[in-house]
């Protein structure tokens, strides 16, 4: 039996969007939930910020096996960033990864965030999205700074929730 490619290509495509759209919804319908169990005295920022600790605990340690500090600075921070990139993108976003201006500065963009048009759909601030994004990556980090003993740091430089146009995450090692 003869498979067509380009429909089976289609098929798998569409799959994708609607996986990752519903990524960002089912985060959006818990943070409902969870603001409804905790009561009216709960900040939704402070839920939102603790649900991106935990998860960012959790994904930090599956970060760990994939990286390897043998090859030197440079292709560790490189690697490190493009891992930070590729979890953005499997949700949806449009990123990229370029070489900052040390060896132990790299450059995260994003160009394509499908998180503040859900947000949106929740009613839940833009400045919400943005503080979450950059709470994940920073719990990310720690537990890969702890285990290869390297301060790694990320600062959020611009963001899409904040009408900026673009992400940009500076990921660096901190020499302080």
């Amino acid at each position: 039996m003869p498979v067509n490619a380009e429909k089976e290509i289609t098929t798998l495509w569409r799959n994708l969007h609607t996986a990752q759209n519903e990524i960002c919804k089912t985060y959006y319908r818990w943070r409902e939930v969870a603001l409804e169990i905790a009561g009216p005295e709960a900040k939704p920022l402070d839920v939102a910020l603790k649900a991106a600790e935990m998860m960012g605990v959790d994904i930090g340690k599956h970060f760990l096996p994939r990286l390897n500090w043998l090859k030197g600075e440079e292709p560790f921070m490189l690697n490190l960033g493009r891992q930070l990139a590729g979890l953005w993108a499997g949700e949806g976003a449009v990123t990229t990864v370029e070489q900052g201006e040390s060896p132990s500065e790299i450059l995260i963009r994003c160009t394509r965030d499908p998180w503040p048009t859900a947000a949106r759909q929740y009613g839940v601030p833009m400045e919400e999205v943005a503080l979450t994004r950059e709470k994940l990556f920073q719990t990310i980090l720690v537990d890969v700074s702890v285990f290869f003993s390297v301060p790694l740091k990320i600062e959020m430089l611009k963001a899409i929730p904040r009408g900026e146009g673009e992400w940009v995450f500076r990921l660096y090692k901190d020499e302080n």
